[in-house]
């Protein structure tokens, strides 16, 4: 289980709805843990960690300025797009990634990009050609990476 989170200051910014994920994931992990079947792909165990990592990075972005409200409250921003690194150029001054490298530095925001795409992007996405499928194991360490993440984001974006 993923508890450590509760003793950390970032719990008290998390929404009501992101602490919901953080602690709906628990439990299916803990149920999933004890239920003794062996699934193929544990991938949706990471489902809660993702969800609540983008309403988290959305939340923090708004706060720092580097999103609009109107961004914030759209159905049809792509947090992914404005926070890829190779996307600099072609959005300038709209890039996040660019942003949080000026803030906060460029481990961080390599750091936030990547834990994006490997904690949702190569989890979610289908390839017939590459199913990534994920152990108990796996799944358990990419939910600590994400939370890890969160805590370094809001420590060098929220205070900054």
């Amino acid at each position: 289980m993923l508890t450590l989170v509760h003793h950390e200051p970032i719990w008290e910014y998390f929404s009501g709805t992101q602490k919901d994920l953080i602690q709906e994931g628990n439990y299916l992990m803990s149920i999933t843990e004890k239920h003794g079947y062996v699934f193929k792909d544990y991938s949706f165990l990471v489902f809660p960690y993702a969800k609540a990592y983008e309403g988290f990075l959305k939340q923090l972005f708004l706060d720092a300025d580097f999103i609009s409200h109107l961004d914030y409250i759209s159905d049809h921003f792509r947090i992914g797009k404005f926070l890829s690194p190779h996307l600099i150029d072609r959005l300038k001054e709209r890039s996040i990634y660019a942003k949080i490298q000026r803030v906060a530095g460029d481990d961080l925001a390599s750091e936030i990009w990547g834990i994006w795409k490997k904690g949702r992007n190569e989890v979610f996405h289908y390839y017939p050609h590459n199913i990534k499928r994920l152990s108990f194991e796996d799944a358990k360490n990419l939910n600590h990476e994400i939370l890890h993440t969160m805590i370094k984001a809001y420590e060098g974006l929220k205070h900054s």
